[in-house]
């Protein structure tokens, strides 16, 4: 009643709105942890675990034959590192606050701001933890050489990208059966972690095994990716191309879903489950 009428321009909106992603994405960074910097060095840990388990895997099965000439942990790094921000940010977007979510009650938020907020915050803290990784790996151990660092930097921007994209569909699809979608994401993360083609190299693998992997985006974001990475490795079977056509594409369709959504969202949806 006594509060002073502010004309909102379009440019107030704006920075308002970059003021509550920043908020939100801080509240999603600190989710996983009360301390940020422990929940920092547990996601770093966990990378360096997967990292550590797959050498090992490879040395055993000797596979280290078919990597790519070059660094051998460098070449075990690229898939993971793509593997990893892919599948958590897809499992960030899909575990953001939704419609019905009591955050929602809060004026200026909206599904869409808890979805960018937890976008940005597992973008955060994936190249945080891939450039702790690295950095370690080059000062204390040996030194490594990436031969275009922006091309190889924009492959994993790629990988979130998608990643985020195919978790909105997932979240648009959530509230309509909880049970069935949560299970098809969990099943879709796990079946990444061969599906990707992060263990082998596409050109040195015959064709009628590559039909069984190219309808996956993070298959080709990984061997193009190795391309920028590694002087010697020139992708043949990938294309960056059909990687941001299916991104674009799952954004427009996250987006219309979760519009839909949100204008028939309940709070007793789940009432008789």
């Amino acid at each position: 009643m006594f509060r002073p009428a502010v004309r909102k321009s379009s440019a107030r909106s704006a920075f308002a709105m970059l003021e509550l992603i920043f908020h939100a994405t801080v509240r999603s960074v600190r989710r996983t942890h009360g301390n940020a910097i422990i929940g920092l060095l547990l996601n770093i840990l966990q990378t360096v675990i997967m990292v550590v388990v797959f050498y090992v895997m490879f040395d055993l099965l000797g596979l280290r034959g078919n990597a790519v000439r070059g660094d051998f942990l460098l070449y075990v790094m690229s898939g993971i590192f793509m593997f990893i921000t892919h599948t958590k940010a897809m499992g960030a977007v899909v575990g953001s606050d939704g419609p019905t979510s009591p955050m929602m009650k809060h004026s200026p938020m909206n599904p869409i701001i808890a979805i960018a907020a937890a976008a940005l915050g597992a973008l955060y803290t994936q190249i945080l933890s891939a450039g702790v990784v690295l950095f370690v790996y080059h000062a204390a151990f040996t030194p490594i050489t990436i031969h275009d660092p922006v091309g190889a930097f924009s492959m994993l921007l790629l990988a979130w990208g998608t990643g985020v994209a195919i978790g909105m569909v997932f979240k648009a699809a959530m509230p309509w059966q909880p049970e069935f979608f949560g299970i098809f994401s969990t099943v879709y993360q796990r079946a990444n972690m061969i599906a990707s083609g992060k263990m082998f190299v596409a050109n040195a693998t015959p064709t009628y095994i590559l039909a069984y992997f190219t309808w996956n985006p993070l298959f080709h974001i990984i061997d193009q990716a190795r391309g920028f990475i590694f002087l010697n490795y020139n992708p043949h079977y990938s294309s960056i191309r059909y990687a941001v056509t299916i991104m674009i594409i799952c954004i427009v369709i996250g987006l219309m879903g979760e519009f839909y959504t949100r204008k028939h969202a309940s709070s007793s949806w789940g009432a008789k489950r």
